[in-house]
């Protein structure tokens, strides 16, 4: 139907009552009323048809297809939106010739009308982006990418953009010139939005540059976390702890302090252990031939021992060393053959990584002794196992130290300073009485 045949037939009932005699302002606004009445039950018919059918329509053919996208589409409200634009055609079209003797209502419907518009556009835009995101959440290459981030950063834009049309309509000013009198404000703006805008850019940063990802392992002294990475947003970073607690970190402090991302040792083949073992000092000693043969029993360095005291017996005779005091010449140490020991263990050990750094090594001593420094790579990167593994060796090493005539140090804890008392009063006691 052409326009102005609709335009006599929504005048249809005015001219009727008009030249029945009615009063022509009444017949106007009889007329009017009627319309809107014929205009609603025709938005409603519309909207039952696309709500029954046409949406239904779609969600029995995504049950059909094989990709998820739509069925995201559905779980978005994309195809409820995108029929509101039936009905707003219609509005559209309408409206104009019923209201055509009303300017200015004609005038605040055409500026509500434009603003619902670039709404319902920001709806249709923030559906899509739901969608993409939860759609590609379903594939792997994804899972440890920040979505949530990267949706809330695009929406914030979608919304920037939409709401200065808004407000370019209202106002009747240009968009250009709308963005240049916000631009003027946005010392305040800064003020009003610091933390959204941190945000954004640490969100930003924090996806360019790689810092974290969703399900890497990351300590955060300052924020009491230590867990998995669950979610990134815009604003925060949501950690599950270790006892299934949860903290929420600010995503701008991944960028400001410092954290600890466990992600290279995930990735590598073995999980580091580094730790040390406490040697008395006064426990270090040269070790004589008979010494040396008790140790040949130890069968993970008798090889050595046979090696190297041969090597040092050889050196000794050669250079005509005076071997009545001990300290002349080439000695082995206790302290020494139970390094070697411990490093024979460690490559003989089933569950270290032999391809990756075995070290056991001095640090330099201190006033709890001589740390022997075990440094070295488990297998198994599973906490608890990775554990049982630390704990295996140290039980080992630990109980191995007094075969070398060595001695751990220990502080002296309250009761052994009784049992020297007693012991010394005792003695003393023994004393007089003999006396």
């Amino acid at each position: 139907m052409s326009k102005e045949g609709l335009k006599d037939l929504i005048c249809f009932f005015e001219r009727v009552f008009s030249e029945s005699g009615m009063n022509p302002v009444l017949a106007q606004y009889l007329n009017l009323l009627i319309n809107l009445v014929a205009l609603t039950l025709i938005l409603i018919g519309v909207n039952y048809l696309i709500k029954n059918f046409i949406i239904e329509a779609f969600r029995i053919s995504t049950n059909k297809t094989r990709t998820t996208f739509d069925d995201f589409l559905i779980k978005s409200n994309f195809p409820r939106y995108a029929g509101r634009i039936i009905p707003l055609f219609i509005i559209y079209t309408l409206f104009p010739l019923i209201f055509s003797e009303f300017p200015e209502v004609l005038s605040v419907f055409s500026l509500l009308f434009r603003i619902y518009v670039i709404i319902l556009i920001i709806w249709i835009c923030r559906s899509l982006l739901r969608t993409t995101r939860n759609y590609l959440k379903t594939r792997e290459e994804f899972n440890d990418k920040p979505l949530e981030s990267f949706s809330q950063i695009i929406m914030i834009f979608i919304w920037i953009i939409g709401m200065i049309f808004i407000f370019s309509e209202i106002t009747g000013k240009s968009v250009i010139g709308f963005a240049i009198s916000l631009g003027a404000a946005s010392a305040v703006i800064l003020l009003i939005f610091k933390d959204t805008i941190l945000g954004l850019v640490a969100s930003i940063q924090v996806s360019v540059n790689d810092i974290v990802r969703i399900g890497d392992w990351i300590s955060f002294e300052k924020y009491g976390a230590d867990g998995t990475v669950t979610e990134i947003n815009l604003a925060t970073v949501r950690v599950q702890n270790w006892d299934n607690t949860f903290t929420t970190i600010p995503t701008y402090s991944l960028i400001s302090d410092s954290f600890q991302n466990w992600r290279g040792m995930q990735e590598s083949p073995g999980r580091r252990i580094k730790r040390s073992i406490y040697i008395k000092q006064n426990s270090v000693k040269f070790l004589e031939s008979k010494d040396i043969e008790k140790l040949k029993q130890i069968s993970l360095i008798a090889p050595y021992l046979e090696n190297r005291q041969s090597e040092i017996d050889k050196y000794n005779q050669s250079n005509n060393i005076d071997k009545s005091v001990l300290i002349n010449g080439r000695n082995q140490t206790n302290l020494g053959i139970f390094r070697k020991y411990a490093d024979s263990y460690l490559h003989d050990h089933s569950a270290i990584h032999k391809e990756m750094y075995i070290i056991v090594r001095h640090l330099s001593p201190t006033a709890q002794g001589i740390p022997l420094e075990i440094l070295c790579f488990s297998k198994d990167k599973r906490w608890e196992n990775f554990e049982y593994i630390s704990a295996d060796i140290f039980d080992h090493l630990i109980a191995a130290i007094p075969y070398f005539d060595l001695k751990l140090f220990e502080a002296p804890a309250g009761d052994d300073i009784r049992d020297f008392l007693a012991d010394k009063a005792q003695l003393t006691q023994s004393g007089t009485n003999q006396s």
